[in-house]
């Protein structure tokens, strides 16, 4: 595997009290997800949700300034209780790599969120580093643990 463009890649790990399937598991089901995904006070709605490796995920992420934001991405790659690999298709474009792996008595989740642009990168990093640690909490606080 190659090692991500440190120009145009947000990072970051965290140890999660469950096991890796859990933690999976909170990725792959339409229900869970969407209670979950995107920073702090955000909601979605999901249009297609196809779990499965080339299927799509189409999604409207509601914010809490009243906006409406369009996604659309196809999953890549989905091993179970080990990856998920997420390729955005509207902008920014990016391929986001979820990495599993037991650690103690839980899981660390590795997310590696590589741009197609370092432009793209500079563009949205100030906002998505701590969006993604958001997004990380709700994955906590849906898995139980907060």
């Amino acid at each position: 595997m190659q090692e991500p463009d440190a120009s145009r890649t947000l990072a970051t790990s965290r140890v999660f009290a469950a096991s890796p399937m859990e933690v999976y598991a909170a990725f792959v089901s339409a229900e869970r997800l969407a209670r979950w995904w995107g920073p702090k006070g955000f909601r979605n709605t999901f249009e297609v949700f196809e779990p499965r490796p080339g299927g799509s995920w189409r999604f409207v992420m509601h914010g809490p300034d009243r906006g409406n934001y369009p996604n659309d991405s196809r999953f890549d790659a989905l091993v179970p209780g080990e990856r998920v690999v997420i390729r955005h298709l509207s902008r920014p474009w990016y391929t986001l790599t979820i990495a599993l792996a037991a650690e103690g008595a839980g899981t660390r989740l590795t997310w590696s969120q590589e741009f197609d642009t370092a432009r793209d990168f500079a563009t949205v990093r100030r906002f998505a580093e701590p969006a993604n640690e958001e997004n990380l909490d709700r994955l906590e606080a849906e898995l139980g643990l907060r």
